[in-house]
């Protein structure tokens, strides 16, 4: 809690105690993923009215719960979890732990789920000067207390707000959704705010789950170029890069030339505080059970099983389109936010996915104890089947360091390291939407440290097929001189021979910029993307990266 000058800060031992005396509008959930359900549990039970969850990896089972117990009620809602939060640029508030240099209060709405790419679209509307609103962030989790629509009906109220950015990405419905409310929006609506939007994950692999926890897709979800697709059939302006974000505003919004120093004199004004909380035990059992998950088949696996014991099953599905071939999956409507039984017609044929039927249920009231407690016994022949999903042993080593690093298959030579799994995904979409070709996916996590930095690059360079290293950097919670230390420390001890192309915007930027201009080390420091990819590029592709290898090897270049 952060005390107004001249007051005092008051510490109370609940939330239901500070709800009866103080009657706040909202909480900020910054505990850890493990006591993150109980903190949003007992804010719900004190009906609070807006609820802030920023931890990632809350367990699926912990947010299930949660999602059933936010269907009884109407009192609260929940931001998140894994968001950066919401920030009022108007109204001067925050919850989360947003880069404050980069907003200023303005005309732009924008609702994000990834926190890094929200910062980038916000620093492309102030330089536009336009400005922001009202950001909200709708989080990477699987299962989003707020949605996309809910925003957007937040917004075509909103008074301040006259034009709205949505960044999407990978994973759930949330953005077909959206498309479709915009699509009613401009048909009741005689002059409808112009909207602009990015989806990031075009060019991921399958498979895989990027960064955060609601960064893959599960059967018969639409990949990314689904939902382009969708935005663009309803009039939607598309951008691949969210710095492009406040140039594309700037055509759609008249009288776009009006400057927005007469709503603050700087951007800049506002300062970071650290906001703590006092955690007190209190009386009240805990009712939540740990659940693990250690057991993973491939399908293979899972048909070989069926085959043991004599039950019968398709071999083979015809190509000819059949009523009688469907595939069943049992997973998560991420819509609804509950478990759900996905029937799909696998044989149809569309140039996209096709959208299963979903047979949704609630959480609580799934299998009885008696049917769990028989599932419950492990099943050693299970687990000795191969892991669903083998690692590479780079990937490996890099995950037991907080970091994901996924290594992409073809002739990719771009090594990259980027802080925030959607903006990973963005600067892997952006590189190849320029010529180039990435060699992997990378992604710091919110908490890069130094060591993370260095972790990092050993990971990108065990790769052989890497000729140039892009850092893209946008902090939030992740430091702008701590990333730039970790670059020169990984030159020190990791022996880089090839050329490093660095940018670093968000907190603390100017140190991070000027630690890498007085480094002394062969290093490429942009501030535009666009220039910094172009470079990435022409490194990749000319014999400069195999010149600065032999310069370095034969020590005409020293060492800081």
């Amino acid at each position: 809690m952060v005390p107004v000058p001249g007051s005092f800060c008051k510490v109370l031992p609940t939330v239901k105690e500070a709800m009866e005396k103080l009657k706040p509008d909202a909480t900020g959930i910054y505990v850890a993923a493990h006591q993150a359900a109980s903190a949003i549990e007992e804010a719900i039970e004190a009906e609070v009215p807006l609820i802030v969850a920023v931890a990632e990896h809350i367990p699926l089972h912990d947010m299930l719960r949660i999602h059933s117990i936010l269907d009884t009620q109407t009192k609260s809602r929940l931001v998140g979890a894994n968001t950066s939060g919401i920030i009022s640029a108007i109204g001067k508030c925050r919850i989360g732990f947003q880069p404050l240099s980069c907003f200023t209060p303005g005309r732009i709405g924008i609702v994000a789920k990834s926190g890094t790419l929200s910062y980038e679209a916000v620093a492309s509307t102030t330089r536009a000067g336009l400005g922001q609103s009202l950001c909200i962030g709708m989080g990477g989790d699987i299962l989003a207390g707020t949605n996309f629509v809910d925003a957007l009906k937040v917004f075509e109220h909103d008074d301040d707000t006259e034009g709205i950015i949505i960044i999407g990405e990978i994973g759930g419905e949330a953005e077909l959704e959206a498309a479709a409310w915009i699509e009613e929006y401009k048909k009741r609506s005689p002059n409808p705010k112009p909207i602009v939007a990015l989806v990031a994950g075009i060019h991921i692999p399958h498979g895989k789950v990027m960064g955060h926890a609601g960064a893959f897709l599960l059967p018969g979800e639409p990949d990314a170029k689904t939902k382009i697709k969708a935005f663009e059939d309803v009039g939607v302006t598309m951008v691949n890069h969210p710095a492009r974000f406040g140039d594309a505003m700037k055509v759609l919004l008249p009288d776009s030339g009006t400057s927005i120093s007469g709503v603050v004199t700087s951007g800049t004004s506002q300062k970071r505080h650290i906001h703590t909380k006092r955690v007190c035990p209190t009386s009240r059992a805990s009712t939540m059970v740990t659940q693990k998950r250690t057991l993973y088949l491939r399908a293979e696996g899972a048909m070989k099983l069926l085959d043991e014991k004599n039950i019968p099953r398709i071999k083979k599905l015809s190509k000819a389109p059949s009523r009688q071939h469907r595939k069943v999956t049992i997973g998560i409507d991420r819509s609804n936010r509950c478990p759900c039984i996905r029937l799909q017609d696998p044989n149809a044929e569309s140039d996209y996915p096709v959208i299963p039927e979903k047979i949704s249920f609630s959480y609580n009231s799934g299998p009885s104890n008696n049917i769990l407690k028989n599932f419950a016994n492990r099943h050693p022949d299970l687990h000795s089947l191969p892991r669903a999903d083998p690692q590479h042993h780079i990937e490996a080593e890099a995950a037991k360091h907080g970091i994901v690093y996924i290594r992409f298959p073809g002739k990719g030579n771009i090594g990259t390291l980027v802080n925030g799994a959607g903006l990973a995904m963005n600067t892997v979409d952006a590189l190849a939407d320029a010529g180039g070709y990435t060699a992997n996916f990378l992604d710091t996590g919110g908490k890069a440290t130094t060591e993370t930095v260095k972790r990092s690059f050993e990971a990108i360079l065990g790769d052989h097929r890497v000729k140039v290293v892009f850092v893209n950097i946008f902090g939030g919670l992740t430091l702008g001189d701590m990333i730039a230390e970790g670059i020169i420390l990984a030159f020190r001890e990791c022996k880089v021979e090839v050329p490093v192309v660095v940018r670093i915007r968000g907190t603390n930027e100017r140190e991070g910029q000027r630690i890498i201009a007085e480094s002394g080390l062969p290093l490429y420091a942009y501030d535009d993307f666009d220039e910094a990819v172009a470079k990435v590029i022409d490194l990749a592709n000319s014999r400069e990266a195999e010149n600065c290898e032999k310069k370095i090897n034969e020590g005409k270049i020293a060492r800081a």
